[in-house]
């Protein structure tokens, strides 16, 4: 079952008809995500960490993560891709072994140091790829980020050699957070790319005609429907009715 929901979610990625993911935190919205007709489910770490009671940025523990993926997995039927950081200080084959356990056939893995921001360097996050590609085979759909734009004046031949190398290792898709113009990357990076998309991103088919093969939500969903959840308990606390006040 595991080969198969794999092999599913690899030919998902296609450029200019992309994989949407409304990245999900828990069993519940991984449930709604599956009923409203979405064939994969995504987690997104910076979501499903304050769930946990944690800040984003690996401060959760690897087996709270860990379970928090089995639950959503053991919740629905399609395949499930697992935001996992850097690996949360596991080594690949530790990290492979136990994502399959909880039942995830992907994973997103960053190159930059959760906890302070700095990149890795690109000789080390291509031997971690490799080697989660190695104990993996393929088991498991790796979308590896690259964080030269993230917090940083990235440049588009420094985010390609990285994304080139990563391909080397074995990742399936590159997922470029936050570049400026995903258009240019696509057509630098001969593999499918993954697009995050926010407020002020190019509409979902805008970056399909791109040539984008994967669109996430990361933590936004979760974001808006916490907010919206503080506007709720405001109202009952001001003694008004939240399920009539506009």
């Amino acid at each position: 079952m595991t080969s198969k929901k794999a092999a599913g979610l690899r030919e998902l990625h296609v450029p200019g008809d992309p994989l949407i993911l409304p990245n999900a935190w828990d069993a519940a919205s991984a449930r709604a995500v599956q009923e409203a007709g979405f064939p994969v489910v995504a987690t997104g770490s910076a979501a499903v960490a304050p769930v946990l009671g944690y800040a984003d940025g690996e401060a959760t523990p690897a087996a709270e993560m860990l379970a928090a993926v089995a639950r959503i997995a053991r919740a629905v039927d399609v395949p499930v891709t697992a935001d996992m950081e850097r690996g949360y200080g596991l080594r690949p084959a530790e990290l492979v072994e136990r994502l399959l356990e909880a039942g995830a056939v992907g994973c997103n893995l960053e190159d930059s140091d959760p906890r302070t921001g700095e990149l890795i360097d690109v000789d080390e996050q291509a031997a971690f790829l490799a080697g989660v590609r190695a104990a993996a085979g393929s088991e498991l759909v790796v979308n590896a980020r690259v964080d030269t734009y993230a917090g940083r004046r990235g440049t588009l031949a420094e985010t390609v050699a990285r994304a080139r190398r990563y391909l080397e290792a074995g990742a399936d898709c590159i997922y470029p957070i936050l570049a400026p113009n995903p258009a240019e990357l696509v057509a630098a990076i001969d593999a499918p790319v993954n697009v995050l998309f926010r407020k002020d991103s190019p509409s979902q088919a805008e970056l399909a005609a791109a040539g984008v093969a994967r669109i996430s939500f990361g933590h936004g969903l979760h974001q808006a429907v916490h907010a919206h959840a503080a506007e709720l308990i405001a109202h009952v606390r001001a003694g008004r009715n939240p399920f009539t006040t506009q």
